[in-house]
């Protein structure tokens, strides 16, 4: 057979890479994005309940009722906003899906839809298949900033879709209030939908708050919000996630979601809605990831590599300029395999490789695990 792929430049993500690579070679993997730890005994309690109970068969196609009034709960707790649990808020299997399906909602051949780069590397594979067209606007490589008049530069008619991650992965920068102003400024009397990227909504520190989208209702009403249950509560092999959007988007989301997935894990909704009905669950993650920061780069802090500033998320770049002129992507394989750590390359999240000397890590580990990688990067 000959088989014309859609997606001719893509190969296997470099997160499954390094992982793999991290094993192969028995390294202390600080690569991939997920927690080497449990969540809450209670949460897995809950959900044996619920499977225990009988609750195995399809949940209602946009997410249990309990889960969605939860999720109004939270966004109203958290950033003053309504959202209908109706028809405002649908639960979705995990955050990737959500993004996939808003843009094959939305995209039309045609369409350009503004990335902002370094860029998680699901946005532009979901574009194109749906025959839309990325146009790229950097952030500032010296504090991974807006450069809001290239992002202006940008719009026009064909303009549909803006995507922003805040906080953002990979850099660990987060949106100000004067972000929020000037994306608010720059779609005021446009046709261009809003897809915010908060999966990690929970997770911003130094007593910053996430400024969500939500809390402008001039934004609010041309955004589609995705979060993660999976960063949020350490389960993201779950892959439980969610949308808010207003109720004429969200329309438009269902009928897609509908065919992709059309349901999501009947009984671990269940167990989220009962879990995160104690705020502490999601209002002190920001506390225990923002230790967990500060014990990584005060560990590193004798070390060769320079840490940037981390606001949010739980990744920390580093620059590798006074060690080595290599390419990030030729250090990481080699630190892998000679050092023993696994990290990312941070030019894998750009269309074109830019290379700014830097390497991303996950501090979302044990502690032991940061000790360990801590005493590699300081013998570098």
């Amino acid at each position: 057979m000959q088989i014309k792929s859609k997606l001719p430049h893509v190969g296997t993500t470099i997160f499954t890479v390094m992982s793999a690579l991290a094993r192969e070679h028995n390294a202390t993997n600080l690569s991939q994005g997920f927690p080497d730890f449990n969540g809450s005994p209670l949460l897995t309690d809950l959900a044996d309940k619920y499977i225990r109970s009988g609750f195995n068969q399809y949940a209602p196609m946009p997410g249990t009722i309990q889960l969605r009034e939860r999720i109004a709960e939270i966004i109203h707790h958290c950033y003053g906003a309504t959202y209908h649990p109706d028809a405002e808020i649908t639960v979705t299997a995990g955050a990737t899906q959500a993004i996939y399906t808003t843009l094959a909602a939305f995209v039309q051949p045609g369409d350009e839809v503004i990335v902002i780069e370094p860029a998680y590397d699901c946005y532009v594979p979901a574009i194109e298949l749906h025959g839309g067209l990325p146009v790229y606007s950097a952030l500032r490589p010296d504090d991974f900033s807006i450069n809001w008049s290239d992002v202006q530069s940008k719009i026009n008619s064909r303009t549909r879709l803006i995507i922003i991650n805040s906080p953002h992965n990979p850099s660990g920068a987060v949106f100000s209030k004067h972000d929020l102003d000037q994306l608010e400024k720059l779609t005021a009397g446009t046709n261009i939908i809003i897809l915010s990227d908060e999966v990690y909504e929970h997770m911003v520190f130094d007593g910053l708050g996430h400024q969500s989208v939500a809390r402008r209702p001039a934004l609010a009403e041309r955004s589609v919000i995705v979060s993660s249950f999976g960063k949020t509560v350490h389960t993201t092999g779950w892959k439980i996630g969610y949308v808010a959007a207003p109720s004429e988007l969200m329309t438009e989301f269902r009928k897609v979601h509908q065919f992709l997935v059309f349901v999501v894990n009947h009984p671990l909704q269940l167990a989220l809605a009962d879990f995160l009905g104690n705020k502490d669950h999601y209002l002190e993650l920001k506390h225990f990831y923002q230790q967990k920061r500060d014990l990584f780069l005060r560990l590193t802090a004798g070390s060769r590599l320079i840490p940037l500033k981390t606001s949010g998320t739980y990744f920390q770049l580093m620059s590798y300029r006074n060690i080595s002129n290599e390419r990030d992507s030729q250090l990481a394989i080699r630190l892998t395999k000679e050092k023993k750590l696994a990290t990312i390359p941070l030019s894998v999240f750009y269309s074109d490789q830019t290379d700014h000397k830097l390497l991303r890590f996950c501090f979302a580990k044990k502690d032991k695990k940061i000790e360990k990688a801590a005493e590699i990067i300081c013998s570098l």
